[in-house]
């Protein structure tokens, strides 16, 4: 039986009304399992009313009372972690350990907006000018929205409106309609955690709904991660109806690979970064850069037997999967199509996993690993983002010329380096224009207390996610000057002055 999906509005679950539905597959079985409401203009605007009138409240609820309601919903996470990956992976088609990976650096966001009475913490200044105050203070916007993928349904969505709520706002999240039930579940997690109804809320849909989300008046904030040219779609009208907008794009992750690396580790990380979760990550190493051609050499070697032993599957298959499905039969067949460019405009395919089945799953969406050698600057497979299990390998002459080939990318999400030279990685880290950097480290994704976020054309706005810029971009500073008339203090006179 398929499963009409719904809304979670007001502190209830809500059919969809607008008579649209998206349709909620497995991806090992390529099965409809679900469908899902898509919201139109009324529904969205409802949630807002909602919405605006549970604000205030929760905004004058102190900052420490706030905090134990995000406790609570730690504890609720922890408690309801397999049931969570479980949902996950079901609509996802990512491995159980990689679904609890996603909802874990969820929950660490979390734990860091606990802190949120001392972050909220405003600035004070005494005797600024002659019996004259002056002091700071961060208040929440209102009403706000985040837009988030199918890639992480349980972490993303927290990256957002743990932040958000921390700050005295009420949040409204369009999760990806390809897998929405994990967000259904997190807004029945805050309400069970104390929060008040119509604080978080979860409004299906597609384009009709992001675009009531971007132009709706009392919506004062809205957050996206995506593809790039949504995200430039979202930060320009967004921007020019007035909100404050931060949206993350599109990536081309490189991994260079210099001459005194250690090759194992290299392969090993390189294996990890490109395939897994199926390549389905902003994250992922797509692109490895090995530097001088005996590096590429020793490294193709390395790389080759560890892809090949690669266990593709669905997630009941066991623990020792190393990825699933893709998300839709689209995607399969997008990835599919740049392997074949790849092949046509002159990649060497050492690794070639188009022919790859899984018996008992034809009808699945799974794409078999592949490994690229000899990849060139002007290829598809090179400039675009794939997305999918497939890795990229572009050989470099120098050092100068593999960090040439990350710094002209348009895209700068991340990047790796993996040395034991410290002037090498020094240089690298200083030097290269893209947002986030490892050094040995394949996919460099902040810890919670620092933040996230690219730059070029993989992030659009000054402010990123988590970390201390999300208390910045979910609250407004109000600065007051305060000035006393002086000799109130002296108090009342109960005698008659002497005349002059």
């Amino acid at each position: 039986m398929t499963q009409d999906l719904t809304h979670y509005i007001g502190g209830a679950h809500v059919p969809g009304a607008s008579g649209r539905f998206s349709d909620v597959y497995n991806p090992a079985t390529g099965e409809v399992q679900a469908r899902c409401p898509l919201a139109s203009p009324d529904e969205l605007a409802k949630a807002v009313e909602i919405a605006e009138k549970a604000q205030p409240g929760w905004a004058a609820t102190n900052p420490q009372r706030r905090a134990r309601v995000l406790m609570k919903f730690v504890h609720l996470l922890n408690r309801d972690m397999d049931k969570l990956a479980e949902a996950l992976s079901r609509e996802h088609g990512k491995t159980l350990p990689d679904a609890k990976g996603d909802v874990q650096r969820g929950l660490e966001v979390v734990e860091y907006c606990i802190g949120a009475p001392e972050l909220l913490k405003g600035e004070f200044t005494d005797s600024a000018g002659p019996g004259i105050d002056m002091y700071s203070m961060r208040q929440p916007l209102g009403v706000t929205a985040g837009i988030t993928p199918f890639n992480f349904p349980a972490m993303i969505p927290m990256w957002m409106f743990a932040p958000a709520l921390a700050c005295g706002n009420a949040f409204i999240l369009k999760p990806s309609e390809r897998d929405p039930s994990v967000p259904l579940m997190l807004a029945e997690l805050m309400e069970e955690a104390g929060a008040p109804k119509g604080i978080l809320q979860v409004v299906n849909g597609d384009k009709e709904a992001v675009d009531a989300i971007l132009d709706h008046p009392s919506i004062q904030s809205v957050g996206f991660v995506g593809s790039t040219p949504i995200a430039e779609y979202i930060y320009g009208r967004g921007c020019s109806n007035g909100k404050r907008v931060q949206c993350f794009g599109g990536a081309k992750n490189h991994m260079i690979v210099m001459p005194d690396a250690d090759m194992d580790q290299a392969a090993d990380a390189l294996v990890g970064a490109g395939y897994g979760a199926a390549g389905e990550r902003c994250m992922a190493i797509s692109v490895a850069v090995p530097v001088g051609e005996e590096t590429a050499d020793r490294l193709v070697e390395k790389l080759v037997p560890r892809i090949e032993k690669l266990k593709v599957g669905p997630y009941t298959a066991g623990a020792d999967v190393d990825y699933g499905p893709v998300v839709t039969a689209e995607a399969k067949q997008r990835i599919l199509g740049l392997v074949e460019s790849g092949v046509e405009q002159g990649a060497e395919l050492v690794v070639d996993g188009r022919d790859f089945q899984l018996q008992g799953y034809e009808d699945g969406f799974f794409v078999g690993p592949h490994l690229f050698d000899r990849v060139t600057p002007e290829m598809d497979i090179y400039r675009q983002e794939i997305f999918g299990p497939v890795l990229s390998t572009v050989r470099a002459g120098s050092y100068e010329e593999a960090l040439k080939l990350a710094m002209d990318h348009e895209y700068g999400n991340g990047t790796a380096i993996f040395t034991r030279d410290g002037d090498t990685a020094r240089d690298f880290a200083n030097r290269i224009n893209i947002g986030m950097v490892g050094v040995n480290v394949p996919i460099p994704v902040p810890l919670a207390y620092h933040t996230f976020g690219g730059w070029k054309k993989s992030g659009f706005g000054d402010l990123n996610q988590h970390g201390p810029d999300a208390f910045k971009f979910y609250t407004r500073t109000k600065t007051v000057t305060a000035r006393w008339p002086s000799g109130l203090k002296e108090g009342g006179e109960f005698h008659f002055k002497a005349m002059d």
